[in-house]
C-alpha cells in the first residue's frame, strides 16, 4: 500500500489565522505545494485563491499531484447560487477536486429539501466538469444521530439522482478543522464518527479530515475503509513521524 496516495496534504489557514504576514503565509503555501510535489502525495488541498499558484507549480514540475480546494469554507451557510459561483471560478482555475462545506446548520434546522437541492446542484456541477466532489459535514457540530442522518441523506440523494459509475467521485468528508469545540473536544475525524459515516454513506467513499497526525492513526482510518485522509501532517505521516500540527 502506498500511504501517499491516501493523503490530501492540507493548508487552509489565512495569514491572520496563522498570525503571520501575507507574504509569510504565501511562502508557507508554496512550501506545502512543493512538499506535495516532492513527496508525491495524492493531492494538495489549499484555499481557492491559491489554486492558480498550485497549478503553475505542479505543471512546471510535471507532477501528477491533484489540486483540491474548499467551497463556502468554513461555515457552509451561503446560498446554493453562491456556492456554485465560487466552484465555477476554481474550476476555471483548474482545481481537480471541490470540497463543499454542506449547510449543516440548515440541516440541523430540518431544512432537508434545501440540503437535497444543494447536494444535487454541487454534484451536477462537479460531474459536468469531471471533478471529484466532497461534502464536508462538520462532525464536531453534529450529534451521532445527526452524523448518521446527514451521511445517509447525501448517499440517498446521490443514488436517487446520479448513475452508479459516479458514486466513487462523490465523497462524504468529516471536518473543516476550523470548528470551535468546547472543553477540548476533538473538532476533526475520530474513530467513532468515521465508523458512523462509513456505515451510512456506503457506497459513497469517505474522507477522514482533521485530527489524523501519525502513520498509526492514518493506517487505522484506512483499515476502517476511508479512501482519503486530509491532514497538515502528511509528510510526518508518510515518514512515520509524529507531527505537532493540529489538523
Amino acid at each position: 500500500m502506498n500511504i501517499r496516495q491516501y493523503l490530501d496534504s492540507t493548508y487552509l489557514k489565512t495569514a491572520s489565522q496563522a498570525n503571520i504576514s501575507e507574504k509569510e503565509n504565501k511562502a508557507v503555501v508554496k512550501a506545502f505545494i512543493q512538499e506535495a510535489i516532492e513527496e508525491e502525495f495524492k493531492l494538495i488541498m489549499i484555499r481557492p485563491e491559491e489554486v492558480k499558484l498550485a497549478k503553475k507549480m505542479i505543471t512546471e514540475a510535471d507532477s501528477k499531484v491533484l489540486i483540491g480546494t474548499v467551497i463556502d469554507f468554513p461555515n457552509g451557510t451561503s446560498e446554493i447560487e453562491d456556492k456554485v459561483r465560487e466552484a465555477l471560478q476554481v474550476i476555471e482555475d483548474q482545481a481537480d477536486e471541490l470540497d463543499f462545506v454542506i449547510n449543516y446548520e440548515a440541516f440541523k434546522r430540518g431544512e432537508i429539501s434545501e440540503i437535497k437541492k444543494e447536494i444535487i446542484a454541487c454534484v451536477q456541477l462537479g460531474l459536468a466538469h469531471k471533478k471529484v466532489v466532497k461534502f464536508i459535514i462538520e462532525v464536531a457540530a453534529l450529534s451521532h444521530q445527526q452524523i448518521i442522518q446527514i451521511s445517509a441523506l447525501i448517499k440517498n440523494t446521490v443514488i436517487a439522482n446520479f448513475k452508479e459509475e459516479n458514486y466513487q467521485n462523490v465523497f462524504v468528508k468529516s471536518s473543516t478543522g476550523f470548528y470551535k469545540t468546547e472543553g477540548g473536544l476533538p473538532n476533526g475525524a475520530t474513530i467513532p464518527t468515521i465508523i458512523l459515516m462509513l456505515e451510512n454513506s456506503n457506497p459513497l467513499p469517505v474522507k477522514a479530515a482533521g485530527g489524523v497526525r501519525t502513520l498509526e492513526e492514518a493506517l487505522a482510518m484506512i483499515r476502517l475503509g476511508v479512501k482519503r485522509i486530509g491532514t497538515s501532517a502528511a509528510k510526518a505521516i508518510a515518514h512515520g513521524k509524529v507531527s505537532g500540527d493540529n489538523y
